[in-house]
């Protein structure tokens, strides 16, 4: 795989851990592609910050790693796109949590936005999903891991980078991702505050440790931090489990684009080269998206879509019975949701009314 500017630490395929610094925060991935468009749009142009947004990005080629062995590449107008997070806490993010010297998907969605692009939907991936993993190519070593059956989601990342990611979100669903995003942590902080805040109601108390959490019944405006505390928060909420996260992140990301199109990201100037610098920063990329002047583009083309634009699921999946702090995939539901995003058409309310993951948390703890 080859990777523009910047570097991450991965697990080797022995299982053995690195203990070397990486770049590659770990990255709640809330509103990723939202940041990777909306805050980018306007900086073809203008000279000084065109040079200097180009070079704050960083890119991976998906398309030379992956080869043709893919999902037919389908052309009707609508785009998916894998936005990813990963859960490295070295350097700057150990308060969040010991080194482990490597880094693992932590959080996955998989955007569809639909021909026209006035309308998307958003597919939670559990990191504890447990899959079966295609074989990949180590970005670290250049050698082959071999698949594995009943593998943890997140490990996808971990053995073999973001085209592996890629590589087993496309085997697991049938469709080809045309984009990737990648999220760093720091810069998601940065983002929020420089939005002035993200407002949400919470509608109970949330006291919880492991997310430096803790906020009372009501309506709250919160800051880099606090955002990030909310969308790690889970021990305070539903069963204490990955799926009610998930819940509490997808209402994150609508309140927070919300905010975005309330403080005039595409009025105001210096408004945008602010947020743009920060979100170039942050992100990572494939290479089709590895130019502001791509970037420009694909902003474009999200523009029009707003929150109530945007239906958020998780994938279906039931608690696997051999092991309760793992999740299986509900087979014939989770593939009416991958039908669904293959023929650009919506969800049906069907597809997730069984799922462990669509139990309403979110709705219960913030709005």
């Amino acid at each position: 795989m080859t990777r523009q500017s910047g570097s991450s630490t991965r697990i080797r395929a022995t299982g053995k851990r690195r203990r070397k610094p990486s770049r590659r925060r770990r990255a709640t991935v809330i509103a990723a592609w939202t940041a990777a468009g909306v805050v980018v749009v306007g900086g073809a142009g203008l000279g000084y910050a065109y040079v200097k947004l180009n070079s704050n990005l960083k890119a991976v080629d998906i398309n030379a790693a992956l080869g043709k062995n893919r999902p037919a590449d389908v052309d009707n107008g609508s785009q998916d796109i894998l936005v990813l997070g990963s859960d490295s806490r070295s350097g700057a993010n150990s308060a969040y949590g010991v080194d482990e010297g490597t880094a693992r998907s932590d959080t996955a969605m998989v955007v569809h936005v639909n021909k026209g692009h006035k309308t998307a939907s958003v597919v939670s991936i559990p990191r504890d999903t447990l899959v079966t993993r295609p074989d990949c190519t180590s970005d670290t070593t250049g050698k082959t891991v071999a698949g594995q059956q009943r593998a943890m989601f997140n490990t996808a990342y971990e053995v073999g980078g973001p085209a592996c990611a890629v590589k087993t979100v496309e085997s697991m669903s049938g469709i080809r991702m045309d984009h990737y995003v990648e999220v760093d942590f720091t810069g998601f902080k940065k983002l929020i505050d420089q939005l002035g805040g993200v407002k949400i109601t919470t509608t109970q108390a949330i006291d919880d440790s492991k997310s430096h959490l803790h906020l009372q019944p009501g309506t709250h405006t919160l800051d880099g931090e606090q955002s990030l505390g909310l969308v790690r928060t889970r021990k305070s909420v539903g069963d204490g489990s990955d799926l009610g996260r998930i819940q509490l992140q997808q209402a994150f990301v609508k309140a927070l684009m919300e905010q975005a199109k309330s403080v005039g990201v595409f009025s105001n100037p210096k408004t945008l080269f602010d947020l743009a610098d920060t979100a170039t920063k942050a992100v990572t990329t494939d290479s089709d998206l590895g130019s502001v002047e791509k970037l420009t583009g694909f902003a474009t083309g999200l523009k029009g879509l707003g929150s109530k634009n945007v239906t958020m699921v998780t994938m279906p999946v039931q608690y696997d019975p051999a092991d309760p702090n793992r999740v299986i995939p509900l087979e014939k539901s989770a593939q009416q949701v991958w039908t669904a995003l293959k023929h650009d058409k919506p969800i049906p309310a069907s597809a997730t009314e069984k799922s462990a993951g669509d139990k309403g948390v979110a709705g219960k703890v913030v709005r």
